[in-house]
């Protein structure tokens, strides 16, 4: 079972720059498939960013597209969220989370970092 501990969150101007690390634990990381999700408050959890177990396939929710890049170190065992031209709406708690490759959900949590995008 893997555990994973989220870094890299804080407060930064709009426009700004954030890249967010994921590092894995007690578990073969190229087992799981990846992904970035967070929560603003008073909303509901969302999806950002996924990446597949060997880091060629990623997808992106349409409002950080060419802005947030997600990638992978298999040999390192960290997931990144690169994060560009950050905007107020992305202040949120985020998450990385696992799911067995070829399972349909995400069963591994970490505990979230926080984001913090000030105009």
């Amino acid at each position: 079972q893997v555990q994973l501990v989220e870094s890299g969150g804080g407060l930064v101007q709009a426009g700004g720059s954030l890249r967010l690390s994921c590092a894995a634990s007690g578990g073969t990381f190229t087992l799981y498939s990846m992904a970035w999700f967070r929560q603003a408050p008073g909303k509901e959890r969302e999806i950002v960013a996924a990446i597949t177990w060997r880091g060629d396939t990623t997808s992106y929710i349409d409002s950080v597209k060419g802005r947030f890049t997600i990638s992978r170190d298999n040999a390192k065992k960290t997931l990144y969220l690169q994060m560009n031209s950050l905007k107020p709406e992305d202040t949120a708690a985020y998450f990385c989370a696992a799911k067995e490759v070829g399972g349909g959900e995400y069963r591994y949590w970490g505990q979230g970092t926080q984001v913090t995008v000030s105009s």
